[in-house]
């Protein structure tokens, strides 16, 4: 079993044994956090779905209202035009040179999009992008000709989401050094998109539970009453 710092125990002995409203949970997270650094501020939803079937899978994107907090660096995979259009825009990383760079082991990027005329080239490298949740999907607007509106939504504060195998979907939602507020905000943007993403497949209560915490502190449970459909 394991042992918890004191400073962890010191942060948990600050919570009560309550759900409490989005706002005042945000607060409690803030006072809690102990860490030296700027902790990243994290939700774990956990829902009433079964993901082994496909008609129960929840998932898709919501751009946050005061971003993550985080700098996301964003590789574009594209040709012609679409190259200057992608730098223009701020991607970090732009040119199908990636492709090749990727096979040999280089992944120094947070989210990679792609044009859907390329998209043929990145059959291959389905083993090494899927796993990480990198390979580009249309379904989260990473694969587009649009690039320019894609990675300015990324560089500010887009976010994709997906249930994982235990019925439970995380995300980061800002940092410890946000306002209370604006990762209310953020919490309520997140939420709005999960219920959104409910599946007619899904029966019974959708939201089981809500919990955020910082990276190094204690979980607090959020009351999911307000999120029911």
């Amino acid at each position: 079993m394991r042992t918890r710092g004191k400073k962890y125990r010191a942060a948990a002995a600050t919570l009560e044994p309550k759900l409490y409203a989005p706002p005042a949970a945000v607060e409690q997270v803030k006072s809690a956090a102990y860490a030296k650094f700027d902790e990243s501020v994290d939700v774990a939803v956990r829902l009433g779905v079964d993901p082994k079937h496909a008609d129960q899978i929840v998932r898709g994107t919501v751009s946050l209202p005061h971003g993550t907090g985080k700098k996301i660096r964003v590789l574009v995979l594209a040709q012609g035009e679409k190259v200057k259009e992608a730098e223009a825009a701020g991607a970090d990383y732009v040119g199908l040179d990636y492709i090749a760079k990727i096979k040999e082991g280089w992944l120094d990027t947070d989210v990679i999009v792609a044009t859907p005329d390329v998209m043929g080239q990145l059959g291959a490298l389905g083993k090494v992008l899927g796993p990480r949740g990198l390979m580009p999907n249309p379904k989260a607007g990473t694969v587009t000709m649009d690039v320019t509106k894609a990675v300015n939504e990324l560089k500010a504060g887009k976010i994709e989401f997906r249930v994982d195998k235990t019925g439970i979907v995380h995300a980061a939602v800002g940092k410890k050094s946000f306002t209370a507020q604006q990762l209310a905000d953020n919490l309520q943007a997140f939420m709005d998109a999960i219920v959104k993403a409910k599946p007619s497949a899904a029966k019974g209560h959708y939201i089981r539970s809500v919990t955020v915490s910082s990276t190094m502190g204690p979980g607090v449970r959020v009351d999911p009453a307000g999120y029911h459909q």
